[in-house]
């Protein structure tokens, strides 16, 4: 994480994809709020594909510092729900 372009504080967009069920969206939310805090919804977009069958859910959001950044990223990588996260 070390090369990353981006200066902090910012504001970051977190994409994550997974298959869609009804919890999917708020279990993004609460791994990405647990290192940045509560995630408001109009920080959120949630988008079905196609088929209906994956969802994507961006959360934009400020982070305080690459060691932040890099803790949502352990999280997601961890979370067996997760398929894909960019």
């Amino acid at each position: 994480m070390a090369d990353t372009l981006e200066k902090f504080p910012c504001f970051y967009t977190f994409k994550v994809f997974g298959r869609r069920s009804a919890e999917f969206v708020e279990r993004v939310r609460a791994l990405v709020g647990a290192t940045l805090g509560e995630i408001p919804s109009d920080s959120m977009k949630v988008r079905e594909s196609q088929h209906g069958r994956y969802v994507s859910v961006s959360i934009f959001a400020r982070v305080e510092s690459r060691e932040q950044l890099a803790r949502v990223y352990e999280d997601l990588r961890a979370d067996e729900e997760v398929i894909l996260y960019i």
